[in-house]
């Protein structure tokens, strides 16, 4: 049997975002890589999934990929899922599928929710062409230069971020993209508490502070 690793697109926060694909993959494979053993077995359990589980993280992947591609090269199908969307956007996951690929392991896509691609069509921007910057530096000094050397790109910008550091992502865009530069802050996509925010960042960051918000989110920013 020829060895596949299917790179398994999940739900990021709907648990019916699932494609039918994606569930008989998740079935069928002889075992699932994840990100975190928590959040898939959350996940496989929903769907009455039990398979054995290995893990891929930023800690571990140099030391578990080869082993990995050992099991595979024995004729064996994985699938690659992350905690949550499409796998490798700002995941682990990249030196499996290189090795994967320089040993003729067939790496399939299995396509389905994005959170980028989500936040992009609800944002009401335009996003013929955009700029994914992704997830900022958590040390201050580093980020707030990332942002300033941003503020050269004329286009539609999306930041990736921790919920924790939302005020502060916040504050330095005001400070360096200025108080007038048209954002959409797309908050909790997909769950109960989906909320997309617009206007410019001043107006975001107040609101922001003043409902106190935590959670997961893609921001949006039009520095055209």
């Amino acid at each position: 049997m020829k060895s596949k690793l299917y790179i398994v697109s999940t739900p990021i926060g709907n648990y019916e975002d699932i494609t039918l694909r994606a569930l008989r993959i998740l079935k069928e494979c002889d075992f699932v890589i994840c990100e975190e053993f928590k959040e898939a077995r959350r996940l496989l359990s929903h769907y009455k999934i039990q398979k054995e589980l290995f893990s891929i993280n930023e800690h571990n992947e140099n030391e578990n990929a080869n082993d990995l591609i050992l099991k595979l090269l024995e004729g064996k199908t994985a699938a690659l899922i992350s905690d949550c969307g499409t796998p490798l956007f700002s995941d682990p996951g990249h030196l499996l599928v290189d090795l994967a690929i320089q040993n003729k392991i067939d790496v399939i896509p299995v396509p389905g929710a994005s959170s980028l691609l989500t936040a992009l069509v609800g944002s009401g921007l335009d996003f013929e062409k955009f700029y994914y910057y992704g997830w900022l530096s958590p040390k201050k000094d580093i980020r707030r230069k990332q942002l300033y050397d941003l503020r050269r790109i004329k286009e539609t910008i999306v930041l990736l971020d921790t919920p924790y550091r939302l005020k502060t992502l916040m504050e330095d865009i005001v400070k360096l993209l200025g108080a007038d530069v048209p954002c959409v802050l797309a908050f909790e996509l997909t769950k109960e508490n989906e909320k997309f925010y617009r206007g410019n960042a001043e107006n975001i960051l107040n609101i922001v502070d003043r409902e106190k918000l935590k959670g997961e989110f893609v921001l949006i920013i039009k520095n055209k």
